[in-house]
């Protein structure tokens, strides 16, 4: 079914609590694919009812032009999961639903954790995430909520929202949803013709030559050269690749061998930025 107030939303969750099942949430901004239908699934594997809310949130975007440009079908959206899932709870809240008067991000102190890559190209973006996942918490109280690894500082942001706000959510990751060719689906492949397609899997090339090497070369070398693919294909810009430790984030050109690292990469292609990062070891 689908709602598009809290009100309305909440009187369906009151039914579900009473008898005594187990809420998920699937958070996503729409324009839905595979990926979003894989992390829909998980959460069914462990919650009798899920919500899934398709919500395009202002306060989490630095550049006005891709907010605008950000692509929207809820009509589709709604019917892919439905057939999917016909018992789905589909959220499509407007804006003045969650915000009412004050469209603004509160602000969080989430650490070392956002202070880098999307962190440092995205300014505001992340405490963007956090009001808009506080919200959300706050007004369908799940038990789970599940996100995908391919924002994978995101994950990590909503891990720490929760210990901010004592809000009592497991926050469940999943593995990146991959094309045949390695991209991660994401919403904005949309805007993407098939020879930019095959372009953008350099990204993923990129990550896997880091994993590959890992043990063999310097951090220092792989970062050269990943630079060095990129220069040569002059359709996509690099924007960042970072090697950084899992438990805080930081990029860093050392290795230590009771830490496990990611690599964590933005490319451009024709206006459209997409990211990506791997596990290394």
């Amino acid at each position: 079914m689908q709602v598009r107030t809290i009100e309305v939303l909440q009187s369906e969750l009151h039914k579900v609590k009473n008898r005594g099942e187990i809420i998920g949430l699937v958070p996503t901004m729409g324009a839905l694919h595979d990926g979003h239908l894989a992390l829909v699934n998980h959460a069914f594997e462990s919650c009798d009812c899920v919500v899934v809310s398709i919500f395009v949130n202002p306060t989490q975007f630095n550049n006005a032009s891709d907010l605008n440009h950000y692509p929207r079908d809820v009509e589709r959206d709604v019917e892919l999961l439905q057939k999917n899932k016909a018992n789905t709870i589909i959220f499509t809240p407007s804006v003045e639903e969650i915000y009412k008067e004050s469209v603004k991000a509160e602000e969080f102190d989430f650490g070392s954790i956002t202070q880098f890559m999307e962190g440092e190209f995205r300014q505001g973006h992340f405490n963007g995430v956090g009001t808009i996942i506080k919200h959300l918490f706050e007004i369908v109280q799940p038990h789970k909520a599940f996100f995908g690894e391919k924002d994978y500082q995101q994950l990590r942001l909503i891990k720490k929202l929760v210990q901010i706000t004592k809000q009592p959510v497991e926050v469940i990751g999943s593995p990146t949803y991959r094309e045949t060719s390695g991209l991660a689906k994401s919403s904005r492949n949309k805007r993407l013709n098939k020879k930019q397609l095959e372009t953008a899997t350099l990204i993923y090339q990129a990550l896997t030559f880091a994993k590959d090497n890992f043990n063999q070369l310097s951090i220092a070398e792989i970062k050269h050269q990943v630079i060095q693919l990129f220069e040569q294909e002059h359709q996509l810009e690099l924007e960042y690749f970072e090697i950084a430790s899992t438990h805080d984030l930081v990029p860093t050109e050392t290795k230590k061998a009771e830490v496990t690292y990611r690599a964590f990469i933005a490319a451009v292609i024709n206006e459209v930025r997409l990211i990506d990062n791997m596990a290394l070891n």
